[in-house]
């Protein structure tokens, strides 16, 4: 069953909680929700894949796209202030 699943999705799951945790602790000092700063991560690595879809030149571990995932979920985290989330 887990030869199903690309080695991509395998390598985005744990690089979006370990990449949520250091800009949670480092970046935020604690005073973002965290699930907010975990949705944001996501939405970077997402676009970071994206960005392999298109085929613009990346650095890639596997099947993963290592530099944009970093870069767009670094940017994304500067909107976390002005983004509203009601999260429980």
């Amino acid at each position: 069953m887990i030869g199903w699943v690309p080695p991509g999705v395998l390598l985005a799951v744990p690089l979006t909680l370990l990449l949520a945790q250091l800009l949670h602790g480092l970046w935020h000092s604690g005073r973002c929700r965290y699930l907010a700063v975990l949705i944001l991560t996501a939405a970077g690595v997402l676009l970071g894949q994206a960005w392999d879809v298109l085929g613009l030149p990346a650095l890639r571990l596997g099947q993963l796209n290592l530099l944009p995932a970093i870069v767009f979920a670094t940017a994304l985290q500067l909107l976390g202030r002005r983004l509203t989330l009601r999260l429980p």
